[in-house]
Parts: structure tokens; C-alpha cells; sequence
């Protein structure tokens, strides 16, 4: 499809009177801001990152200001957001951000993919959202619109390098339209073509839409793995750890660890895994800590 797809107008228009009030959207958020967001959001709802990015930004304004604490001041601050390595990364990002840009996020796209936990997405996302520039954007909810819209499937196939050539076909010319479209399309797919519900006639695109046309048919593609429960799993046993290492104000004794959790097995899967991580520092005679 070429670039004149009356796909992105529609959306554009739409995403103007229809877009969420988050705070990441607001002109002066600036790229710092932006780039947390990104991170806090790998896996995390909105909901539950709003109050957490606010105190975040709150204490630490820009990267120097996280750069110069703690990596264990990012761990704790990012309590119950889950898959706390993200705070890892993010306070090796700022390090590295001050150590190689003089403390100002950098808008180039390799640049940005160079600092740690950066991946593809967040790249490109930072780059477009915080600077404007154009590049296509690609996450979960993007690839489902294009492939419902465009490739008339009720599911996106598994994640490829082909999404970001698909986007690229898509994405306005004009550096301003191709950011808000980058914007618009991941929202339709957030509050409208949901995975599960999706309001179609609700959608700005539904006279245009494959998927519609033609008769919603069931997806028979490849499909993603499907994630364990939490209840019971390595992850919640390695929350509870992390929920003590926290809390914390010395170290952590393994007689302590041992009575969080009964399977000794899974208990020391837990530990191990976060000690690889990084996320907890220390030895079975002296106890353990957050990384300092």
C-alpha cells in the first residue's frame, strides 16, 4: 500500500479528538520523560504507570539526577511495577546517557539502541514522539490494526522485521503527521481493535477494513506462547524476594529468604535468577542486598 492509504488522515483525525489524556503526550514532556515512559511501559498498564512516572520524575528530573544514586534508589523506587531489571537498565541508560551525551537523551536511532535495555521499538519511539523525526513505530497494538486493517487477519502473525517495513508503507510523508500517526494507530489498538473485544463500530476505519470485509475470519496463523499463571510461578517467588530485598535497611539473611517460600527447588531457581540478574548482590554467609 503507498503512502496516499487515506488510512493515516482518518486516523490522525480521529486520534485528535479521541486520544487519552496521558502525561507522556503533553509537547513539553520532554525526552527524558519519554524515555521512561517507554521503559515503565514494556509490560506494565497505563494505569498502574502514571502515579509511578510522575514520582519518578518528581525526584529524578533528568538522567544525571538518576545517574548519580544508587542503582538499589532506581530498584526500590520502582516497587511493584514488576520485572524490576527494567529499573537496572534504566539507571545504566542515564549513566551511560551522561557518560557519552553530556546528560541529554540522544534523538539518533543507533545512538539510542546503544544504551542499555533500549530495544527496537523504544528506539524508534523515543525518537519520533520525543524529536519528531520520522520513523515507523511499531508494538503489539500496531501490528494488530495492520493486520486486521490492512491484512485482513483477526491476529498479527509472530513479531518480524517485516512489521517496520509494513509501518514504513503506512507512515506519512510530513515528519509531523508521521508522528502523530505513529501515536494514532497505537492508540485505536489500546481502547478500540482490542485483542479480545474489539469495538468495530466504533472504528474510524471500519468501512475500510479487511478483517471486516471480509467476514471476520478466525486467525489460523502461528501462534505466540501463552504466559504462565503468576500464582505459583518463578516470577511471583522471585517478587517476593525482591519485595524483602526492598524493604530491607541491611542484608537479607538466607534464613530469611528460606521463609518465604516452602519449595526449595523453586526458592533457589528464584534467587539465582536474580542474582544473574544483577538485582541481588551478596553470598549465603553474609546475607543479601540490592546492587549498590
Amino acid at each position: 500500500m503507498s503512502r496516499e492509504s487515506p488510512i493515516a488522515p482518518v486516523l490522525n483525525r480521529w486520534f485528535a479528538e479521541n486520544a487519552r489524556d496521558l502525561p507522556w503526550r503533553d509537547p513539553d514532556y520532554g525526552a527524558w520523560g519519554i524515555l521512561v515512559s517507554e521503559f515503565m511501559l514494556q509490560q506494565t498498564p497505563v494505569v498502574r504507570v502514571i502515579p509511578a512516572i510522575t514520582a519518578w520524575l518528581d525526584r529524578w528530573p533528568t538522567p544525571a539526577d538518576l545517574a548519580r544514586v544508587p542503582p538499589a534508589e532506581a530498584v526500590r523506587a520502582w516497587d511493584r511495577l514488576g520485572y524490576p531489571r527494567r529499573a537496572l537498565w534504566l539507571h545504566q541508560a542515564a549513566v551511560e546517557i551522561v557518560e557519552r551525551h553530556g546528560g541529554v537523551v540522544p534523538s539518533d536511532v543507533d545512538d539510542l539502541l546503544a544504551l542499555q535495555g533500549v530495544g527496537d521499538y523504544t528506539a524508534r519511539a523515543v525518537s519520533a514522539f520525543a524529536y519528531g523525526h520520522r520513523h515507523p513505530v511499531v508494538d503489539t497494538n500496531t501490528r494488530r490494526v495492520i493486520a486486521r486493517a490492512i491484512a485482513g487477519q483477526a491476529e498479527p502473525a509472530p513479531p518480524a522485521k517485516r512489521d517496520l517495513a509494513d509501518m514504513d508503507e503506512l507512515l506519512p510523508t510530513d515528519d509531523a503527521e508521521a508522528r502523530v500517526f505513529n501515536a494514532a494507530i497505537m492508540e485505536l489498538g489500546a481502547v478500540v481493535c482490542t485483542a479480545r473485544a474489539p469495538r468495530c463500530d466504533d472504528c474510524p476505519l471500519r468501512e475500510s477494513c479487511a478483517w471486516r470485509a471480509a467476514g471476520y475470519p478466525a486467525y489460523d496463523g502461528p501462534r505466540k506462547a501463552v504466559q504462565k499463571k503468576f500464582e505459583g510461578s518463578d516470577r511471583q517467588v522471585r517478587g517476593l524476594i525482591m519485595r524483602e530485598l526492598r524493604a530491607a535497611h541491611g542484608p537479607v539473611t538466607i534464613t530469611e529468604i528460606t521463609s518465604l517460600w516452602a519449595d526449595d527447588a523453586q526458592r533457589e531457581r528464584a534467587l539465582r535468577g536474580l542474582i544473574a540478574d544483577g538485582l541481588a548482590v551478596g553470598d549465603r554467609e553474609s546475607g543479601f542486598t540490592l546492587p549498590s
